[in-house]
């Protein structure tokens, strides 16, 4: 019996990171692939059940999946900068789907107490992603007032970060940081992207 429960737990540990291994930060997208409001709901409903400093929940959410509304979205955006010569997504690649996660000041005005809730809800949208074969993109180079302009936010709920969702249609390798400890992620000749992940040792204290 405690065999089994062992090689159970092997397993659900497998499966975690199976998920966090294919959870990239996609910046191309099958864009015959449209994502639904449902979709979307389904990944607001598993962010909304996530821990929450002194359980304030403040985090509100918009979401894009009508093509024009996530077009205006798409225009707010800026990605990868890291490759400051390149335009992503590529033509005809863009994402299906948004959700803008804001805040709502009518709630709590404290802007950075809630910035861990941010990364956490985020990261839990994305995982729920994966689970269904998408994926997505965390954005925060945009401008909070022109996002509450173009979508017509009311002053009290405050844009903080933008999850771009779709089906992913490019290539990612995760690769060793180089000898001299440069961490930008490149892309070469064919398109294909490479992201420099330090090892388990770098990162351990002990």
């Amino acid at each position: 019996m405690g065999d089994r429960k062992k090689l159970r737990q092997e397993a659900d540990e497998k499966m975690l990171k199976d998920l966090v291994l294919k959870n990239r930060s996609y910046r191309g997208f099958d864009e015959s692939v449209r994502i639904s409001r449902e979709t979307l709901e389904v990944f607001v409903d598993c962010a909304r059940l996530c821990p929450s400093s002194v359980n304030k929940q403040p985090l509100k959410y918009f979401l894009a999946w009508e093509p024009e509304e996530v077009e205006k979205v798409q225009g707010l955006t800026k990605w990868a900068r890291a490759l400051p010569d390149m335009v992503l997504p590529h033509p005809g690649k863009r994402p299906t789907g948004f959700v803008v996660i804001c805040q709502d000041k009518g709630i709590d005005e404290n802007l950075s107490r809630y910035q861990k809730d941010v990364g956490i809800v985020a990261q839990t949208m994305l995982l729920a992603a994966v689970e269904q074969g998408l994926g997505g993109c965390m954005i925060g180079n945009f401008q909070a007032g022109e996002v509450m302009e173009v979508l017509g936010l009311p002053e009290e709920i405050r844009p903080l970060l933008i999850v771009a969702f779709g089906k992913p249609a490019e290539e990612i390798h995760l690769v060793d940081v180089p000898e001299d400890g440069n961490t930008n992620y490149y892309r070469d000749e064919n398109d294909v992207h490479y992201v420099p992940k330090r090892t388990l040792a770098d990162e351990l204290l002990n």
